[in-house]
């Protein structure tokens, strides 16, 4: 028989902590019992206790913002996987919109991708702080009200008791301020807004408002590393990491800005407490692989690329990564199809058709390295360029020199370039492309024997700062949620 049920189990990052306690409280003082992940759970418990009080609760409200969906594109994610488990098991699904979460924006409509899609086809509740009691008050009598169909299935006993715990700490808890939605609200005005000193702005308030928001530090850091303040991006993120020491993203953040400076230990220090604290982070693994790359350390780079590769399937930039290492050992077989299978993701991804090319030149493809370097500038205008006009034009010279096996004399020399239908040839047509690539000069004698990577997002090559960072602009969302920023 159809019932009407009164538990519920809320879903939301720990960005959204203040919003997420508030509504707790307005349900439990009306009678509902409410999971709520208040305190955090063991990582050892922590899917099995979350995914078991989904299934034994008939109403799933899941908390939208602005940035809350940013990192569903992993699969590994804990908000993704929430919202996928309570589809499967036919939950009251109640998204609540807030901060102006819109489903029909852009950025919001690339994020609901696979299973995620259906969510935009449930009746969602828009709430704002200024008529809160009004939109609790709809949300208790019209979208909880309902009878439920579905099958419950009882939690064992320590979810039981984990949900004991979380909801006795959370009764504990003191009541929500005004002042933290409106940091809140500061901070996704920050994560919505493109101008990098609106962003910087923004999390400054919500850091006055809040100055404990490690998430608001992490994502100053991000905006100031893309504004160039190496330095000022660092002190954000140990800022963020002081209040947090669990944050696995600002430490994946704080490695790259590391490696920005050319502080390659101190990156693979922070890449490996991220990996330490989170062990399924793609993106950390990624980066790791990035760094171990310009050390010198090969085979540790491949695993690390192919292990974010397993845990992530649809990473195009883990794919890119790994092709330009097996480049490096001299599989250019192997670095074909890791490029192909980059491109294939992401159609749009100028640097691994740069790489691709690079790669197609090496095996005496030359028409198909043209293709690739011409690519790029056929793409939409909002594609990052991976390298300059003149870097384009320098790839394109050598390889049709190669290819109409023309020998350019130097002034004052009598060298002439190596045939093209020779190895040594085409290995030096090859380097010569990768050099112009990366706005490299020929390397001085007392400069250090590790090159900059050219596929390798954060290297001293082409691509732009918006490209090369896009895999670690990670907006916070921890575990039971998730925050990039991604």
């Amino acid at each position: 028989m159809e019932r009407i049920e009164k538990t519920v189990f809320i879903s939301y990052r720990r960005t959204n902590l203040p919003w997420a306690l508030l509504i707790f409280q307005n349900l439990t003082q009306h009678g509902y019992d409410v999971f709520f992940d208040y305190e955090g759970i063991a990582s050892g418990d922590f899917g099995r206790v979350i995914l078991e009080n989904i299934t034994a609760r008939a109403h799933f409200l899941v908390l939208l913002t602005p940035s809350a969906l940013e990192r569903c594109g992993d699969p590994a994610d804990w908000l993704r996987r929430e919202i996928e488990t309570a589809l499967a098991n036919q939950r009251n699904i109640i998204p609540l919109m807030i901060e102006g979460f819109d489903f029909g924006a852009p950025a919001i409509a690339s994020q609901l991708t696979s299973r995620l899609a259906a969510l935009k086809d449930y009746n969602a509740l828009r709430i704002h702080s200024d008529y809160f009691d009004e939109a609790m008050e709809r949300l208790r009598s019209r979208y909880l009200n309902v009878p439920l169909t579905a099958v419950l299935h009882p939690a064992s006993s320590s979810a039981q008791r984990a949900a004991r715990e979380q909801k006795a700490a959370a009764y504990a808890a003191p009541a929500v301020q005004e002042k933290e939605l409106t940091a809140q609200r500061w901070f996704e005005q920050g994560f919505a807004v493109a101008d990098v000193d609106e962003k910087l702005r923004f999390y400054s308030e919500a850091i006055r408002l809040k100055p404990d928001y490690a998430e608001a530090f992490n994502n100053r850091g991000n905006a100031r590393r893309d504004k160039g303040d190496v330095e000022g991006a660092l002190r954000s993120y140990s800022e963020a990491i002081r209040l947090k020491p669990d944050y696995a993203v600002a430490f994946l953040n704080r490695g790259n800005a590391r490696r920005d400076k050319g502080d390659v230990e101190g990156a693979l220090q922070d890449f490996n407490e991220a990996i330490r604290l989170k062990p399924d982070y793609a993106e950390a693994y990624d980066n790791r692989g990035n760094a171990r790359r310009d050390k010198g350390d090969l085979e540790g780079a491949l695993q690390d690329c192919s292990e974010a590769i397993r845990l992530n399937p649809d990473y195009a930039d883990a794919f890119n990564n790994r092709g330009g290492v097996r480049s490096d050992k001299g599989d250019v077989e192997g670095a074909l199809q890791d490029y192909n299978e980059a491109i294939q993701l992401k159609p749009d991804y100028a640097v691994a058709f740069l790489n691709r090319g690079v790669a197609r030149s090496a095996k005496g493809n030359l028409e198909g390295a043209l293709q690739d370097y011409n690519e790029p500038s056929s793409s939409s205008p909002t594609t990052p360029r991976p390298f300059s006009t003149g870097a384009l034009r320098a790839a394109r010279k050598v390889t049709w020199r190669a290819r109409c096996r023309i020998s350019p004399r130097p002034s004052g020399s009598s060298l002439t370039m190596p045939r093209p239908s020779t190895a040594g040839a085409m290995h030096a047509a090859t380097k010569a492309t990768w050099r112009a690539r990366c706005r490299i000069a020929t390397k001085p004698s007392s400069s250090s024997p590790i090159w900059p990577r050219p596929s390798t997002a954060g290297a001293v090559c082409a691509a732009p700062k918006a490209n090369r960072r896009a895999r670690c602009r990670i907006t916070p969302r921890p575990s039971g949620s998730s925050p990039t920023t991604p």
